[in-house]
């Protein structure tokens, strides 16, 4: 089993790999790229939620029915009262008042059990594992960032919205760009003019020299395309990953010439006063999404967009002494449009059969994976996957 330290993951993200140097974009420059290129609706949209920490699977999908449950979680288990069914014994957490609107549309898919063989309880490790989509070898490109490889150079293609660029989006000689959720200025008068020429390519440049060539230019070539398509910025009431998705609900409708989306948030590392933390947090993520999806649905790109949310593991089935649950395995993945097939997929993991003290993996999370990369990419997922045969059919023909 790999084990990545916290100092091994961050040089993951890419930027001291060779090659892998994130543009920063700004809106302008994001608006430019809309008007100049923009991409023909129908096109599939992938958005991908990290969600840092590790959320407990079990109070997000709730096997409320199930004696077990209760037993091992004296103080943190929910209730009939405090959860919406759906079916099977399963319900969601009670704050996901959103989500369950959309099981009831039947445009939410439920992934079950989802992890890898041999789970790590490591943050940094797991969330490794899960971006690159290598259980076993360590390598340092992301599975979003292998399939840029294959793409033809475009700073637009993959976008993450905020600071820094997730470790999914780096591959080994293309790398997403990074559109900060505020916005960026870049240099102008006669320095931004001198500084622009240094992003022109020449003949005699060495391998280096261009790669850092190429990265300035497209830094420029995005600086000039964003800023009238994000003029209302949401209150500043609004949840971090709400700003997150109305930021790219407003680029999918303005056509930017974008296929993947990444937006993060943080804080699910509870072990401690779960009930209130989570139950916040979970809350603040079925509506953001919810509301996004609503969003883009009053739009030409209803069908386009297809939204995955994952956490790099779940929590463990007994809670500890701080009514709060410690690193686990296996959780719920969520997959969330218009043309998403609803309903529960794989098989929820027995509380009684446990593995080690914790929830059995039931559903490899590449076969998640391998559904996004062929029904939403068009992209054969043993290209970026390699030895990987099976998939999971979430969408609609």
């Amino acid at each position: 089993m790999i084990d990545f330290s916290r100092r091994q993951f961050l040089k993951f993200t890419g930027a001291s790999a060779l090659g892998t140097v994130a543009a920063t974009l700004t809106l302008e420059d994001v608006a430019s790229a809309a008007a100049a290129a923009a991409l023909p609706v129908g096109t599939p949209i992938l958005v991908i939620v990290t969600l840092y920490g590790g959320n407990d699977g079990l109070n997000t999908v709730v096997p409320y029915q199930d004696s077990t449950y209760a037993t091992m979680r004296p103080g943190i288990s929910l209730s009939a009262a405090d959860v919406l069914p759906l079916a099977n014994g399963l319900a969601l957490n009670g704050s996901m008042t959103g989500f369950k609107k959309l099981w009831d549309q039947q445009k939410l898919a439920i992934v079950l059990g989802v992890s890898y063989p041999q789970p790590n309880y490591s943050h940094f490790t797991s969330m490794a594992i899960w971006q690159t989509a290598s259980p076993v070898e360590q390598i340092t490109s992301g599975w979003i960032g292998r399939w840029l490889d294959a793409q033809p150079r475009d700073p637009f293609t993959a976008i993450g919205i905020g600071d820094v660029l997730t470790p999914l989006m780096a591959g080994d000689h293309r790398v997403g760009s990074v559109l900060p959720l505020y916005g960026l200025d870049v240099p102008s008068g006669s320095f931004g003019v001198e500084a622009q020429l240094l992003g022109r390519p020449s003949s005699t440049d060495t391998v280096i020299t261009s790669m850092a060539t190429g990265a300035i230019g497209d830094l420029f070539s995005l600086a000039s395309t964003v800023g009238p398509v994000l003029t209302n910025v949401p209150p500043s009431t609004a949840s971090d990953l709400a700003q997150q998705l109305d930021v790219v609900a407003k680029l999918i409708t303005a056509n930017v010439p974008t296929r993947v989306y990444s937006v993060t948030t943080d804080g699910f590392d509870v072990h401690a006063d779960e009930l209130t933390t989570q139950n916040a947090l979970l809350g603040t993520v079925s509506d953001a999404i919810s509301s996004f999806l609503t969003q883009v649905g009053a739009t030409a790109r209803a069908n386009d967009v297809v939204v995955m949310v994952y956490s790099e593991f779940g929590r463990r089935v007994e809670a500890n002494g701080s009514q709060g649950t410690d690193h686990g395995t296996s959780g719920p993945v969520f997959v969330a449009g218009n043309r998403i097939a609803g309903g529960f997929y794989g098989e929820q993991p027995s509380l009684t059969q446990l593995v080690d003290g914790d929830l059995a993996v039931t559903t490899d999370f590449r076969d998640v994976y391998a559904s996004m990369l062929q029904d939403v990419l068009a992209t054969d997922p043993q290209q970026i996957i390699p030895g990987w045969t099976t998939k999971l059919n979430l969408l609609h023909a």
